[in-house]
């Protein structure tokens, strides 16, 4: 249950979403017949040591709901007050996602991310509007409205993703609605802007993407990067997030600049792998085991990585001066931590 009435999601998150949230993916175990709390437990604590202020519970992997909000509890036993668990409303219809936000906000969840399934092929702004108010309705939980390109929206309804007299009609409606996500119209810093200069007084806006983060916040006030793979970073970003609202903006360019290498490299293995307009998962886990989280299993659907990524966004990190895993990677399909 979460510390703020349906009323208040706004103010609560203007005061509490100051700062960085990352994903954490389930861990499995090594017979993948059931979640690896062990390796849940250790990837929320080293969450909470790099500084994050939140993790996004990823539903996007092959898990069933009673093992996700399994998933999710021990997410909230391990981090106390120490971490926001956001939920990932990223179920295959609107009646199962209506299920999963409620069994959340049970286990614990403070902030759900609003995601689209792959299935919904709204033909009209309306459809879009009817879908987000119904899973919104059935929480009280504040919402994350994300306008983005992979729910194939732009096409048909709008080069932005979703609009911003949309998401106005969205915000006049739905009080829960707290935070957008702002990646419409991706790559490119309109979306963001847009939303920054609309609605920015009335909710939280939120830069997920670190290369837009670190320029785009001495330009403008930013106070929340989420959800994204930042686990890659290790205690960067929350570092980053920090260095911009103290205004020390020379520190926050050269650090752009240190990370520079690891970021092509990072950016070249999405581009490689992402190419069905689905997030390879597979890989941000990896990027994850570099920097110290549990790694470890995904069952089948998934996608693959090999050498050549692996050993690319290894050299990144090493090329930017930073420290990732040197372990085998023989070590990553295991995880850190074997159940």
């Amino acid at each position: 249950m979460s510390d703020y009435t349906k009323a208040e999601a706004r103010d609560w998150a203007r005061e509490r979403l100051v700062g960085a949230v990352n994903c954490t993916i389930p861990s499995f175990t090594n017979d993948l017949t059931a979640i690896n709390e062990r390796g849940i437990r250790h990837d929320t604590r080293l969450a909470i040591e790099h500084g994050f202020l939140g993790s996004l519970a990823v539903s996007e992997v092959n898990i069933t709901l009673p093992e996700y909000l399994e998933f999710m509890e021990i997410m909230k036993d391990e981090a106390g007050s120490d971490l926001v668990i956001v939920h990932h409303g990223s179920w295959s219809t609107l009646e199962q996602n209506i299920e999963a936000v409620k069994g959340a906000e049970a286990a614990g969840a403070e902030l759900v991310l609003l995601s689209y399934p792959p299935n919904f092929y709204p033909q009209s702004e309306q459809e879009i509007y009817d879908y987000t108010k119904a899973v919104c309705d059935a929480t009280n939980l504040a919402v994350i409205v994300f306008p983005m390109f992979l729910w194939g929206f732009s096409s048909r309804i709008h080069p932005s993703d979703i609009p911003a007299r949309l998401i106005r009609r969205m915000l006049d409606d739905i009080p829960n609605i707290a935070v957008i996500k702002a990646e419409g119209g991706f790559p490119g810093i309109m979306g963001l802007v847009e939303c920054h200069r609309l609605f920015g007084d009335e909710v939280v806006i939120s830069c997920p993407i670190e290369g837009e983060l670190l320029p785009l916040g001495q330009l403008i006030p930013i106070q929340l990067s989420a959800t994204s793979d930042h686990e890659f970073w290790g205690p960067t970003i929350p570092e980053a997030m920090r260095l911009l609202r103290e205004q020390r903006f020379d520190e926050v360019t050269e650090l752009y600049w240190k990370m520079h290498p690891a970021r092509k490299a990072k950016q070249a293995a999405a581009q490689q792998l992402n190419g069905g307009h689905f997030i390879d998962r597979q890989l941000w886990k990896f990027q994850g085991w570099l920097r110290g989280y549990n790694g470890g299993p995904l069952r089948l659907p998934t996608q693959r990585i090999h050498d050549p990524q692996m050993n690319a966004l290894r050299k990144g990190l090493l090329d930017a001066g930073f420290e990732p895993s040197m372990d085998p990677f023989s070590e990553f399909f295991v995880g850190r931590n074997p159940a």
